[in-house]
C-alpha cells in the first residue's frame, strides 16, 4: 500500500474517531428521559409546596434531544403529577408519547428552545411577589443585591399576551439569548437555564429578589445600590461559577 493512500485511510479514521466522540459529547449533553420525568415531578412539587403555583397553574418542560422534549401535562396539579401524566413532544408541539395534552403555554417554552439552543429547561410558575411586580409592569432591575446580579442579572417585563395564544411565544423570544427569565406582564415568571435544577433555582431567585425589592424600596424605604464597578465585577463572576 502506497504512503499516501496509508496517509488517507488514517485520516478518515481519525475523522471517524472525532464524528463519534462529538455525538457522544452533544447525546451526553442532555438528561436522560428517565431523570428528565424524575425532576419534572420533582420540581413540581417544589412549585406547588413553595406557593409558587395555585391549582392546575404553571409548566415545566425539559429538553432531551436535538427535536425531543418532556413537559407536564394542562389540567394538573403540580403537586401531584405522576410520570404517565407527562408527554413527550417535538420542537413543533407534535406528541410523541403520552396520552395526556401539554398546556396550551408549551408553546413559549418551545420557542425559547429554538431561539437558543443552549437552552435545555423551562420553568413558568406564578410566584407572589414577582406576579405582583408583573401586574405593576416593574421589572426586577435595581443593583441591591449582589447574588441577584451574578445568578439573573436584571429581569425585563415583557409585553402583555393573551393566555394561549402565538402572542405568548412572540413575547418572550427577544429576550431568549439575553437573559436568565423575565416577568410576563399581568401573569407570572418563566426562567431558563442549560438544565432543569438551574431553571427552576433562577424561579427560587427570581422571587427572592422580588422580595428584596419590595421591602426595601416599600417597606424600608431606602436602597443602596452597587456601584457600576461593583456589577461588572459580579458580571465577570458568572463564567467562573459556569453561568451562560
Amino acid at each position: 500500500m502506497k504512503r499516501g493512500e496509508k496517509d488517507k485511510k488514517k485520516q478518515i479514521k481519525t475523522e471517524k474517531a472525532t464524528n463519534k466522540k462529538q455525538k457522544a459529547e452533544k447525546k451526553n449533553s442532555y438528561m436522560s428521559e428517565k431523570d428528565a420525568k424524575k425532576a419534572i415531578i420533582d420540581i413540581g412539587q417544589r412549585m406547588y409546596v413553595k406557593n409558587f403555583v395555585a391549582a392546575n397553574d404553571g409548566n415545566i418542560s425539559i429538553k432531551t434531544g436535538d427535536n425531543e422534549v418532556w413537559a407536564t401535562p394542562t389540567g394538573v396539579s403540580k403537586g401531584f403529577m405522576k410520570k404517565k401524566m407527562l408527554v413527550k413532544v417535538d420542537l413543533d408541539g407534535n406528541i410523541l408519547e403520552g396520552t395526556y395534552k401539554p398546556s396550551s403555554e408549551l408553546k413559549m417554552h418551545l420557542r425559547a428552545y429554538k431561539e437558543n439552543p443552549r437552552i435545555k429547561s423551562v420553568c413558568h410558575a406564578h410566584p407572589p411577589v414577582c406576579t405582583c411586580f408583573a401586574i405593576a409592569g416593574i421589572p426586577l432591575d435595581a443593583p441591591v443585591l449582589a447574588e441577584a446580579v451574578i445568578t439573573l442579572g436584571n429581569v425585563p417585563v415583557a409585553p402583555y399576551a393573551e393566555l394561549g395564544s402565538e402572542e405568548v411565544p412572540k413575547a418572550i423570544a427577544p429576550y431568549c439569548r439575553t437573559h436568565s427569565g423575565l416577568l410576563l406582564a399581568n401573569h407570572g415568571a418563566v426562567t431558563w437555564a442549560g438544565d432543569a435544577y438551574s431553571a427552576y433555582y433562577r424561579l427560587e431567585s427570581m422571587e427572592y429578589y422580588a422580595n428584596i425589592l419590595m421591602l426595601t424600596e416599600k417597606i424600608i424605604g431606602r436602597q443602596n445600590t452597587l456601584t457600576d464597578e461593583q456589577i461588572e465585577r459580579l458580571v465577570a463572576m458568572r463564567e467562573k461559577f459556569g453561568m451562560q
